[in-house]
């Protein structure tokens, strides 16, 4: 059963409960950037209905209001002249500065509170940049808190040090009707103030979440605008434009910005401009471009100042002397762009660069700022790069020789000598989007790589090839003799090989789950003081995302402990540690909890989104609370189970037991509070409900809610991995065995099934119809 969802009013729960964002769900703004052309495929569909019922017959019009009606809506209803005269003072212009420190992005705002408070879209302020807002009567003020932000829903608060703001009314965007009258105003392609009328042509849910949709023109800049009705009121936030129709847009209901405002996330502006930032003593980005981090990863996106784009990220890490290697993984967002290795740079811009780009890999020597001082040394595809996939590129610097791998296998070799020495470090050309990891310098990188053995390679591959040769010209013309019969018989093959596809994926992922299972029986076997539950807590989301690099994100927990750690004054007690990791997390980091209908998508329950979206459920952030403590010296930190919802206790050798909601902002529980949300649940109050969960059940308590995700999901098949762990750590979980035979037959594993129900016949658990069982059993 999932930890306990908020209370919410009936209306924000219907507003909300779709809120699986449309926009991108990397955790992150840069995708938000990009949402025009991620989403061209989402709203495909409303766009083409949109252009088709522009070409329709005109509807008949309305009978003609009459009455006391009529009267109201000429009482009621503005003109735009009026709407506009009476909210323009409360639109503002919102930009961020890009590195150099020049505006690099302009979108719009609105006021929602007298103190300062503005409401925008996430995508418009950036990440990890300083934020202006600019008033209509000219005055301009740096914002000093991102009050509240939401990635999912692409919405932001921001707050500027100004008093008796003219706010504007909310609406309730539940009233906004198909049909209805509305203005826009904001910022279009730097057009400021514009205004701009249309309808609201439909509600769509786009993967989850609800928007409102517009035969509005929408551009960029229109981006965090008020929507608003005839009368003034605020009923949605301008976010993106349809890529099919130049008159249709969208905007998120204020009613989830409601959220926002009652449950806020504040984080100061020295704090977010650190946020997704480069470690200014590890890295050093060279012309332009947006470098970030997001743990262990570093990203990159937006045109380089160098020519063609060029930028680069250079590693702090004095290079050595040769022969020495360096290494990266990296992967491109399109294959038309370039992003890879740099070496030799004398830290502007002469350099050596290997990198994969427009489908080829590339050697080439930068002697200068333009492409007359570019010298491509080699240049060919390779049939050891995987397009659109993670390729590890590694370059060996001699003192007369440079060889070049990528996935291990030597691509080119170069006896060009003419820079040695100098900086190492990542590039990007053109207006690529790349993410790069597991940077590495060293003398032998090759050994460090995870390659199997060639003999074990070999015998795997020779057991699972079944590859069809090439056709040649002669096998096509001795099929085309019986053309009905070869297209049958290549029919049945392909079958047969889509099968056996099918099969190596299973197997595939057979081994995944398998490897995930030992490490996880192995962590919890350990004496509970010495379990990481944080890296337990992780490989349930490596489960689903193999590509998952846990290094990373537990030196990311590593550096938050660390960095918290020189807060605490010296001889600091367990009361100073709880409130000083209480104030780290949720008031300087903006950790809170998962205010939206996203509430049950699984990213709250994996670890890693939780650091990145600093978002997540009872649990998860319960487990980041814990972890934390233990690497600050705070001991007798723990989970407890209430039923419903997952909170944290803290029981000192000398004191009061404490028992702390962190999905409230680390709230301290009296006694009573604690009672109701047992008893809420029509469960009678009793003092076991606080013993200190183990880990083990931490962890069993994570794995059954992602299960129930996946039970309640498209494809209840996914829930197998789950009952595959649970039933690893706890044997006699005997609903979970159940359920497993059930999804076993489904699945059609009639012999896995069978040993599941042979399981429950033997051990005759209570609470199961055992006669159901033997029938089950019998069938198979």
């Amino acid at each position: 059963m999932l930890t306990q969802k908020p209370a919410t009013s009936k209306a924000s729960l219907k507003a909300t409960e779709k809120a699986k964002t449309l926009l991108p769900s990397l955790p992150s703004v840069r995708n938000s950037l990009r949402r025009a052309t991620h989403l061209s495929v989402l709203v495909l569909a409303a766009s083409l209905e949109a252009i088709a019922a522009e070409k329709s017959p005109a509807r008949p019009e309305p009978p003609p209001r009459s009455g006391a009606a009529a009267k109201a809506v000429e009482t009621i209803e503005k003109s735009v002249e009026a709407i506009v005269e009476a909210v323009r003072p409360s639109v503002v212009v919102v930009s961020h500065a890009g590195r150099d420190g020049k505006e690099d992005s302009v979108g719009s705002g609105f006021v929602v509170s007298a103190d300062g408070l503005i409401a925008t879209c996430l995508h418009v302020i950036g990440e990890a940049r300083p934020i202006t807002v600019r008033l209509a009567n000219g005055a301009r003020h740096d914002v000093i808190e991102i009050h509240a932000w939401d990635r999912k829903l692409d919405l932001a608060l921001i707050r500027v040090e100004a008093k008796d703001l003219p706010a504007l009314p909310l609406g309730d965007s539940e009233t906004l009707k198909q049909g209805a009258a509305v203005v826009a105003i904001g910022n279009p392609l730097g057009l400021e103030y514009s205004v701009v009328q249309g309808v609201v042509s439909a509600r769509r849910d786009f993967d989850g979440i609800d928007m409102i949709q517009l035969a509005i023109p929408i551009e960029e800049g229109n981006s965090g605008g008020p929507l608003l009705d005839r009368q003034g009121r605020v009923h949605g936030i301008l976010t993106l434009k349809s890529a099919m129709s130049a008159n249709l847009g969208f905007a998120t209901p204020v009613d989830a910005l409601k959220l926002l405002l009652a449950k806020p996330n504040p984080v100061p502006m020295t704090r977010w401009l650190t946020l997704s930032a480069l470690n200014p003593k590890e890295w050093t980005p060279v012309m332009g471009a947006r470098w970030s981090r997001k743990a262990g990863r570093i990203e990159v996106d937006g045109l380089g100042n160098g020519f063609g784009g060029r930028a680069l990220c250079l590693s702090q890490k004095p290079a050595p002397k040769p022969p020495y290697e360096l290494a990266v993984t990296v992967k491109l967002d399109n294959e038309t762009g370039a992003a890879g290795l740099v070496f030799a740079s004398d830290g502007d811009q002469r350099h050596y660069g290997f990198y994969p780009s427009g489908g080829n890999l590339r050697l080439t020597r930068f002697d200068g700022p333009s492409v007359f001082a570019w010298t491509i040394l080699k240049e060919a595809p390779s049939p050891h790069y995987r397009p659109g996939d993670w390729n590890r590129l590694r370059v060996r610097v001699e003192d007369d020789a440079l060889r070049c791998y990528v996935n291990e296998q030597l691509v080119f070799e170069s006896s060009d000598r003419e820079w040695r020495g100098g900086k190492v470090g990542l590039a990007k050309f053109r207006d690529t989007r790349a993410a790069f990891k597991d940077f590495q310098m060293g003398t032998n990188l090759a050994a460090a790589y995870p390659a199997a053995p060639a003999d074990f390679l070999s015998e795997i591959t020779a057991k699972l090839n079944s590859a069809t040769a090439a056709w040649n010209p002669e096998i096509v013309a001795r099929l085309q003799s019986h053309p009905e019969a070869s297209r049958l018989l290549l029919a049945e093959r392909a079958r047969q090989l889509d099968k056996q596809a099918a099969e190596v994926r299973e197997l595939a992922w057979a081994v995944h789950r398998g490897s995930i299972e030992r490490r996880l029986i192995q962590l919890l076997e350990q004496a509970e003081e010495q379990t990481d539950l944080f890296e337990a807590a992780l490989l349930l989301a490596k489960l689903d995302n193999p590509d998952l690099d846990l290094a990373a994100y537990q030196q990311q927990l590593a550096d938050m402990a660390a960095e918290l750690k020189a807060q605490l004054p010296p001889q600091s007690d367990d009361a100073a540690k709880i409130e000083a990791l209480k104030k780290y997390l949720f008031f300087e980091n903006g950790f809170h909890g998962s205010r939206t209908g996203d509430y049950y998508n699984r990213a709250n329950s994996y670890m890693n989104h939780v650091l990145d979206d600093r978002e997540g459920i009872p649990i998860s952030l319960s487990v980041l609370f814990i972890e934390l403590a233990r690497r600050i010296g705070l001991e007798r930190v723990a989970g407890v189970g209430l039923p419903g919802h997952f909170v944290v206790k803290h029981a000192p050798k000398h004191g009061e037991e404490q028992i702390i909601d962190v999905f409230e902002g680390g709230k301290p529980l009296t006694p009573s509070e604690v009672r109701e949300i047992v008893t809420i649940t029509g469960r009678q109050f009793t003092q076991d409900y606080l013993r200190a969960a183990t880990k083990r059940e931490i962890i069993i308590r994570m794995l059954r809610n992602l299960a129930g995700i996946a039970r309640n999901s498209e494809s209840p098949r996914s829930a197998l991995g789950y009952l595959d762990l649970i039933l690893a750590l706890d044997p006699s979980a005997t609903s979970e065995r159940l359920e497993r035979a059930m999804a076993r037959m489904r699945a059609g594993d009639r012999t896995g099934a069978k040993e599941d129900l042979q399981w429950l016949l033997e051990k005759e658990p209570p609470a199961i119809n055992l006669e159901r069982v033997r029938e089950l059993y019998r069938s198979l």
